[in-house]
């Protein structure tokens, strides 16, 4: 991580178990159909990034999760700005209303890690997968 880089995005990589098979949610980024990602967003003023987490998630999702462990982080630039975001593994706990239409898909850890369009994101989710029992 570079050290001038903060913070200002916080994301999910939320679990489930289905029939003993392990799954990870990912979403359809929002300005490019067809791309598959992790769930993230901005890190609101006076929020946490495991807040921030969660919030982005039950939006962009309509899942409620919970926090389990700090899983990695990623670095781009948008315009020549930095853009740091830190992701969770996440515990899925249920459905709920979800504020954005864009598609989701629950796959099992090798079509997830297929699916993902960023060396990034891959990374971060063979992180959270190492973590997860």
């Amino acid at each position: 991580m570079v050290d001038e880089c903060q913070y200002s995005h916080a994301g999910g990589v939320v679990a489930r178990t289905v029939d003993g098979e392990r799954e990870y949610l990912i979403v359809e980024a929002r300005r490019r159909p067809g791309v598959w990602v992790l769930p993230k967003g901005h890190i609101e003023p006076g929020e946490t990034p495991e807040v921030a987490a969660v919030r982005e998630v039950q939006e962009e999702a309509g899942v409620r999760a919970a926090v389990v462990a700090q899983v990695g982080e990623s670095e781009y630039a948008v315009n020549g700005q930095p853009v740091c975001t830190i992701f969770f593994l996440m515990r899925y706990e249920g459905e709920a209303r979800r504020h954005e239409g864009r598609a989701l898909a629950w796959r099992r850890y090798e079509d997830a890690l297929r699916l993902l369009c960023f060396d990034d994101t891959k990374r971060v989710l063979l992180q959270a997968h190492a973590l997860n029992p």
